[in-house]
């Protein structure tokens, strides 16, 4: 019985131990006394049907959405589940297979427009007779495009040749010649399809350039190039290609990245320092600098587009950025504008060169998430970045923007590890309340898309901070780096606190740039009491200090060694007590004010140093009865002289730290 009892007793321990050890639910983990979501999404496992080709525990084409405690998985925009489920788990056979948009509404582009089916896509364009009504060669439903008939009369006034004339119908157009001449064969119309070899009658005149010229249109019909004239963006010269359709050579200072059928966008190389400037740029980043400009050089010219390795780039960018914020602090805030801006235009350039839709680096400094989207049209929908400070929510539309679609959208979240140290005393920007100061309470991130017009969006961007301390009693405030104030500031203006708790905030800005979360520190206000309390305490005390020097001072049968010690303690507290009563609050000059620190720092710690010496006298009267003389140099060396050379050192190391802006 006793051993039964034994046993209970220990498999009740040993239930209790693994409580302890792992007491949390399927999907959480410990952290601590905590249990804290497991994010399976970002945790590959062996019990799901993960794909180490594309990365994604979901497989190809599908996206993982964490929930608390659990996840689900949907199909990509353009793909269903094969059993038309919306949600799946990963550990079913179920796949995202292609809607053929084309197939399931044949009124999909509307009319006078083909439809092409692609994979998670499709395009519009309009039929042979008809261009866009916004000018694109390609798009998609809802955007707002329309086929309207093209009018090649007015498009070219010679396409009929001499003594005709021009007759638009939809989708086409017919010839008829002047009264007075005609074709041979009698046709009252033509359009160049074998009646160009007839001569016309005996007025003599000739159709053979009217003819020449049915024959050339004819085809130029279906020459994309001819069809839309800003195919290739209207800074590119467009060139017909044999396979594929046409081919865009991009004019200086414009470049399609290397897709011969990409839009040409503006390439500004004067963005990163020149070679004469180089010598200004943080000496950390000059190499990272001289790489971008040269890349940024090579592929504005078309033929070397496609030997940019934007990968290696991205690499060099990254390790120069940890390399300078693993040095400690920046030394001023215009290094820290110099470094944002850097990263800014380099991210918006090797963005479209990354073959991968998604790349995610983390380095000890930083840790990036980039997207990149490749459509014949521009893409839809939301999207979400994260790091494991902060997270990025928005739209494909935002990062497009409304200018002309180029082939490609990019987006990145940029957290640094560290340079909230170097930017917590830039508050210039701010206006804190009376009594209140400014401390940031989250990494600093970047954000950047390829819409180069980030200075005021239509939907504002979403960002989640994590806070670096927990606190229920803060007043937070969505800020972002302003290059433009001074050398560089945190400013306020264009962003929103949406809410806010002990742990997170949330925050809506209308641009984008380099972004933080500040929280408001409440200073503690002396109080009359506390005040009169100082001044009536320290004024005793100073009466009592000024009698104590006179006795030791002017009684000449009481001088010894120890009361020199005595005289010259109460000397140090006295002086200390005095700069304490009189220059405490008197902040008007900032030299003044750190003068008077540096006296209390001195005067106190030679208070120090004389009850230090107080004790050495003791044990030497106790142990060396017959030798209890000190040298008076040798006092004042350790009574005056150790404090002094503190505080020059401290004041050499930290000069701003004596004073503050209330005392």
């Amino acid at each position: 019985m006793t051993g039964r009892v034994h046993l209970l007793i220990l498999a009740l321990y040993l239930a209790s131990l693994m409580e302890h050890v792992s007491g949390c639910r399927p999907g959480f983990s410990n952290k601590g006394k905590y249990c804290i979501d497991e994010n399976e999404c970002n945790l590959p496992s062996d019990d799901y049907n993960y794909d180490p080709e594309t990365l994604q525990i979901c497989g190809e084409n599908a996206a993982c959405i964490n929930t608390e405690g659990s996840f689900y998985c949907q199909c990509d925009l353009g793909f269903r589940s094969s059993s038309q489920r919306i949600n799946f788990t990963a550990d079913t056979p179920e796949k995202c297979i292609d809607i053929n948009e084309c197939l399931e509404n044949l009124d999909t582009c509307g009319p006078n427009a083909e439809c092409h089916n692609a994979l998670g896509s499709y395009s519009c364009i309009c039929n042979e007779g008809f261009i866009s009504s916004t000018g694109v060669e390609i798009f998609i439903f809802g955007q707002g495009v329309t086929c309207k008939d093209r009018d090649e009369c007015v498009d070219d006034i010679t396409i009929c040749g001499k003594h005709t004339q021009c007759v638009n119908t939809p989708g086409n157009y017919y010839c008829v010649y002047n009264p007075g001449f005609g074709l041979k064969s009698g046709k009252a119309q033509f359009t160049g399809n074998g009646e160009s070899s007839e001569e016309i009658t005996d007025q003599k005149a000739t159709t053979d350039q009217a003819a020449t010229t049915d024959s050339e249109d004819a085809q130029g019909a279906k020459d994309l190039c001819k069809i839309n004239k800003f195919i290739c963006g209207g800074n590119g010269t467009c060139h017909n290609a044999t396979n594929s359709g046409h081919r865009c050579a991009c004019h200086a200072g414009f470049t399609n990245y290397g897709d011969p059928q990409g839009r040409c966008t503006e390439l500004n190389c004067d963005t990163f320092a020149s070679e004469n400037h180089l010598k200004m740029v943080i000496p950390g980043l000059q190499d990272a600098v001289a790489l971008m400009r040269t890349s940024c050089l090579e592929l504005s010219e078309s033929n070397t587009a496609e030997q940019v390795d934007g990968e290696a780039l991205l690499e060099t960018l990254l390790s120069a950025i940890d390399r300078l914020l693993s040095g400690g602090p920046l030394n001023n805030n215009k290094e820290v504008s110099f470094l944002l801006y850097l990263v800014e235009n380099a991210l918006r350039v090797i963005g479209p060169l990354l073959k991968h839709p998604e790349t995610r680096r983390s380095k000890t400094h930083t840790e990036l998430e980039l997207l990149v989207q490749r459509n014949a049209s521009s893409p839809q929908g939301p999207l979400t970045l994260s790091s494991t400070h902060a997270q990025l929510d928005s739209h494909w539309e935002t990062a497009a923007g409304d200018t002309s679609y180029p082939g490609f959208v990019t987006v990145s979240l940029l957290s640094y590890k560290g340079l909230e140290t170097s930017t917590n005393h830039s508050f210039s920007g701010l206006k804190a309340q009376e009594g209140h100061s400014f401390q940031i309470n989250s990494k600093v991130v970047t954000a950047t898309i390829s819409n180069k017009n980030t200075t005021f969006l239509k939907e504002p961007v979403t960002f989640t901070f994590s806070h670096l301390k927990e606190s229920d009693e803060g007043n937070y405030t969505c800020v972002y780096w302003d290059a433009e104030l001074g050398e560089g500031s945190w400013s306020d203006r264009g962003c929103f606190l949406v809410q806010s708790n002990a742990t997170h905030t949330v925050c809506s800005c209308f641009h984008l740039s380099s972004f933080a979360v500040l929280m408001a520190l409440y200073e503690l206000k002396d109080t009359f009491q506390l005040q009169l309390i100082t001044w009536v305490g320290l004024s005793l005390s100073l009466m009592c200090l000024f009698l104590c020097i006179l006795t030791f001072s002017l009684i000449r049968s009481i001088r010894s060694t120890r009361n020199t010690i005595h005289l010259h303690l109460c000397l140090s507290l006295f002086i200390a007590n005095l700069i304490f009563l009189v220059g405490i609050s008197r902040t008007e000059s900032q030299a003044g004010c750190a003068v008077v620190a540096g006296l209390l720092h001195f005067f106190f710690l030679a208070a120090f140093c004389w009850m230090c010496l107080e004790g050495v006298q003791l044990f030497r009267m106790v142990v060396l009865v017959f030798n209890t003389t000190f040298r008076p140099l040798y006092m004042m060396a350790g009574g005056y002289g150790v404090p002094a050379v503190i505080v020059i050192i401290s004041a050499s190391a930290n000069a701003k730290g004596y004073g503050t802006e209330r005392q």
